[in-house]
């Protein structure tokens, strides 16, 4: 079957929704399905390494929404140079992430005539723009979809909204042959007398990271300067985070940047203990699902889309551990018990 994906989230900017494409393509091609993803291009990004059946159109660009940078595809000719790609290749099935946003995905499903099928990837409130342009799209754009899906339930009541209809709830996956315990810790992070507290993921101002570096001064006191936070993953606003940091805790707050993706399961090999300090506004969290199946302990904020919804399970306010670290969760939890959110 010839299966276009569309999507403005794509390598080389890391991301729950980059890899949740990368692994569905991998997956198609592995059933033997003809698959083509389309996608932006990046002004200052390596994308050669990316790119078999990868098609580009446009520029990304990041934007602020929903207390995160998110790319957004803007181009003069997006409209023209997708129904070109549409008729080369005259897919069966069009795929389309985040349907609803502008520019790109809504282009695509607008152009399509072949059977679409649409993800929803985000949760987020209601605001007044947002009610006048979902629903233009509820109208001319979403209805078009012959099948959605959610990846979470959290993501689908918060599409529910603004786009009545039957939805299907498929949950990120993450590889277990790629994230597992027995991947190897990078050496150089390996010290009996540091635990490392590890942070994953873009930072943007949802993730709460500013929250984690509040609470590591109390953390470091509270540990004998045991604590060591690593913190994977870069944004805009990353000077920002590091001038949050004071001198005195600068041997303890190390700033990774973006890693090699081939590397990302030894970092999580490499923690003690994963933390998601982020404040709302998650669908899932794929990086708590990466963590544990790296046999990391998560701790966790308690939110929505941190709920483990078939298990009615939350990770929040508590430790997710695997059972033969159970008997070290009150130690543990100590250590992380200064992390403070800001009240609702």
């Amino acid at each position: 079957m010839r299966i276009g994906i569309v999507t403005q989230s794509y390598y080389p900017r890391y991301g729950g929704v980059t890899e949740h494409v990368h692994h569905t393509a991998v997956e198609l091609r592995r059933r033997g399905h003809e698959v083509t993803i389309i996608t932006g291009r990046f002004r200052d990004g390596d994308e050669e390494r990316h790119e078999q059946g990868v098609e580009r159109i446009g520029t990304n660009i990041m934007v602020p929404f929903n207390r995160a940078f998110i790319d957004f595809t803007v181009g003069f000719s997006l409209r023209q140079q997708l129904r070109r790609l549409f008729h080369t290749y005259n897919f069966e099935v069009l795929h389309t992430h985040s349907p609803n946003a502008p520019s790109l995905p809504v282009l695509a499903v607008q152009e399509a005539w072949c059977a679409q099928v649409g993800t929803f990837h985000t949760t987020a409130g209601r605001s007044l723009l947002q009610d006048l342009f979902c629903g233009y799209l509820a109208r001319t754009t979403i209805r078009r979809l012959d099948r959605s899906i959610a990846v979470s339930k959290t993501a689908e009541a918060s599409t529910r909204l603004y786009y009545p209809g039957d939805y299907r709830v498929i949950p990120n996956g993450v590889d277990v042959e790629r994230f597992h315990p027995a991947v190897e810790p990078i050496e150089r992070w390996q010290d009996p007398e540091f635990i490392n507290l590890l942070f994953v993921g873009r930072l943007d101002p949802r993730k709460g990271l500013q929250y984690l570096l509040a609470a590591m001064p109390e953390i470091v006191e509270g540990t004998a300067g045991r604590a060591r936070l690593l913190v994977v993953g870069d944004s805009y606003l990353r000077t920002r985070f590091e001038a949050q940091v004071t001198p005195a805790l600068r041997g303890h707050i190390h700033f990774l940047g973006h890693v090699p993706s081939a590397d990302l399961p030894r970092w999580y090999a490499t923690g003690d203990i994963f933390v998601s300090p982020a404040s709302g506004n998650e669908s899932f969290g794929i990086v708590l699902v990466e963590a544990m199946a790296a046999g990391v302990p998560v701790v966790a904020t308690d939110i929505p889309g941190f709920t483990v919804d078939e298990a009615k399970d939350h990770l929040g306010s508590r430790l997710m551990l695997p059972p033969w670290l159970e008997p070290r969760r009150a130690q543990l939890m100590q250590h992380l018990s200064p992390i403070r959110m800001p009240a609702a």
